[in-house]
């Protein structure tokens, strides 16, 4: 991972190979944006020498030349920042795709100094976030030399702003890595990464950090009734586990569950996907990767909050023993559901988790999911739904929002819920093609006490980003969810210490359903 630091050092005497300055779009040309050039002699120069170049400051443009006389460092990469606004400050989006960027563009460099905006330890950290997500590459199945991400990357910052800024490094090393390691996970093959070793991979890493963690393997998931997980995974050789990891603080108040959705490989079961379906069906255990980053990374911060993270791990493959569509399950808690389509997996072990994780009475419950296609064609590849219980999912929103990820609230129509009606069970797992998200959202909903704040996050767009890197996003993995699911906790701890945190207000008994 890419070193960072901070420095006092102004743009013109940084020692560095690379100089990277902002640009933003001006009404009559490109316009630098440097933090650390108060004279501005650098920035006049430099932008007739952009604007020459054809360069116009629009977001996600990186533009390579000899640094201009009198910079220290011997070359320069500009990097694109959008409209220029008031040209006073830049919000911590704009700065972390810039430096996603930059990091991209000089995979392969020793050193690089960013003289990007970053006047306030919030813009240092979105910058050293930035540079962290943006280097990241998952190269261990590769047998050829790939290009190795930029070694070494300092921040400039105001002179007797150091303290600060290096606290802000801080927390975005730590949630860098976090991001990056559900990112790791998302990206390894299904060969290698499955429930038993996706169990063992987080059991170690919450041991190097402190966190507690409990496996239940398939025994105990039968003696226990899980029948949503042992039924999605009986298809498989390899069978499913469900994790709970979890960071406790004394000083915590309030106590969060997550909740996610972990299926390793989803070849859809005996409801097989077509043909151009399967190929990245690995990403569909990227809710637990999310859970599990984001309860480490409450950890490793030592936030004053309690965070329990409930993995739900199955391979749903096709067999002589798989689950057929029309068999029954008894979920964990003794309800029945009719399968109707085994394709439908998710929410049958997100069911299991949610009962579970409710019989500790969480303060609220967020699951994560890749869970419908119908979520992604209705937003996209880069937003994701959030549904549940009002409060909650507001509160959701707001910490996505903060955290840089993009959201959008979504209805669960009660009218939607005939459509779940079995003939035979307490309920089906599938109900009106239209609206299939909205459905999902309510058959989880059927798995939440009430009294219980809920919201249910389907992340199925942004997840595994299947086009060209950009920004600070990969090809492949995103880690989408860990940000938000962070600040939430970051949000709950808040209030911690006197009395109930102020991001949960009381919850009356069956509010909203």
């Amino acid at each position: 991972m890419t070193a960072l630091t901070v420095t006092a050092a102004s743009a013109t005497t940084v020692s560095a190979d690379w100089l990277v300055v902002g640009v933003t779009q001006g009404a009559e040309g490109p316009v630098p944006a440097l933090g650390t050039d108060p004279a501005g002699a650098l920035g006049s120069g430099l932008a007739r020498l952009l604007a020459g170049l054809g360069a116009t400051g629009a977001e996600g443009e990186a533009i390579k030349l000899p640094a201009p006389h009198g910079i220290r460092a011997e070359l320069l990469l500009a990097v694109g920042l959008g409209p220029a606004g008031d040209g006073t400050a830049h919000d911590a989006e704009t700065l972390r795709r810039a430096a996603g960027v930059a990091a991209r563009t000089l995979a392969g460099a020793a050193t690089a100094a960013l003289a990007l905006p970053a006047a306030t330890a919030g813009a240092v950290e979105a910058t050293a976030l930035g540079v962290l997500l943006g280097a990241y590459a998952f190269t261990p199945y590769r047998t050829t030399a790939a290009a190795r991400p930029l070694r070494a990357a300092t921040i400039l910052v105001a002179p007797g702003t150091q303290d600060r800024a290096e606290a802000a490094l801080r927390r975005a090393r730590t949630l860098g890595e976090e991001v990056n390691r559900a990112r790791d996970l998302i990206n390894t093959p299904a060969n290698d990464l499955y429930p038993d070793s996706f169990a063992t991979a987080v059991a170690a890493a919450a041991r190097s950090h402190g966190a507690t963690v409990d496996v239940s393997d398939e025994a105990a998931l039968a003696a226990s009734g899980f029948g949503g997980l042992l039924g999605v995974g009986q298809g498989s050789v390899r069978p499913p586990r469900l994790v709970r990891l979890a960071h406790r603080h004394a000083d915590a108040t309030t106590t969060l569950a997550f909740v996610g959705k972990g299926i390793t490989y989803d070849s859809g079961g005996i409801s097989l996907k077509p043909v151009g379906a399967n190929e990245i069906m690995k990403r569909d255990m990227s809710g637990a990767a999310a859970v599990c980053a984001a309860v480490l990374a409450a950890r490793r911060l030592d936030l004053p909050v309690n965070v329990t993270g409930w993995l739900a791990l199955a391979e749903n493959m096709p067999s002589g023993s798989a689950l057929r569509p029309g068999d029954v399950l008894r979920m964990y808690g003794g309800r029945t559901v009719e399968v109707l389509n085994t394709d439908a997996e998710g929410r049958l072990v997100l069911a299991d988790a949610l009962v579970r994780a409710s019989e500790e009475r969480p303060d609220a419950l967020v699951d994560v999911a890749t869970l419908t296609a119908a979520t992604r064609f209705g937003l996209g590849d880069h937003v994701y739904a959030v549904m549940g219980d009002d409060g909650l999912r507001e509160q959701v929103l707001a910490a996505a929002r903060e955290a840089g990820e993009d959201a959008w609230p979504m209805p669960l129509p009660p009218q939607l819920r005939a459509g779940l009606r079995s003939r035979v069970a307490d309920l089906s797992n599938y109900g009106a093609r239209m609206g299939g998200g909205l459905v999902a959202g309510l058959f989880l909903r059927e798995f939440v006490p009430a009294g219980v704040p809920w919201a249910h996050l389907d992340i199925a767009g942004p997840a595994f980003n299947e086009g060209p890197p950009h920004g600070y996003t990969p090809e492949g993995g995103t880690g989408c969810a860990v940000r938000t699911l962070v600040r939430l906790a970051e949000n709950a701890a808040t209030g911690s210490g006197g009395g109930r945190s102020a991001l949960l207000p009381a919850f009356r008994e069956g509010e909203g359903r």
